[in-house]
């Protein structure tokens, strides 16, 4: 089949041009799609706030009786 200009009248019979009428609804993303770029957008925010936070807790994980050297970063 012949591809469809986009001036041409639409093959579903409205009487619109193509542009105006169907190339517009096969060019949408289904809400199936849309979710899973959601799901995907949430989930990296989540990635991003965890490691942000994580970095104000560099050292806390040091041995009982010493103390994290922030001049030679590493527990003492």
């Amino acid at each position: 089949m012949a591809a469809i200009g986009r001036n041409a009248p639409c093959p579903c019979g409205s009487g619109k041009k193509y542009k105006r009428c169907c190339l517009l609804k096969e060019q949408q993303l289904s809400w199936k799609s849309r979710f899973a770029i959601a799901v995907i957008g949430l989930i990296l925010l989540i990635g991003a706030v965890t490691a942000l936070m994580s970095l104000g807790s560099i050292g806390e994980g040091c041995p009982l009786g010493t103390v994290w050297s922030a001049e030679h970063a590493h527990c003492h």
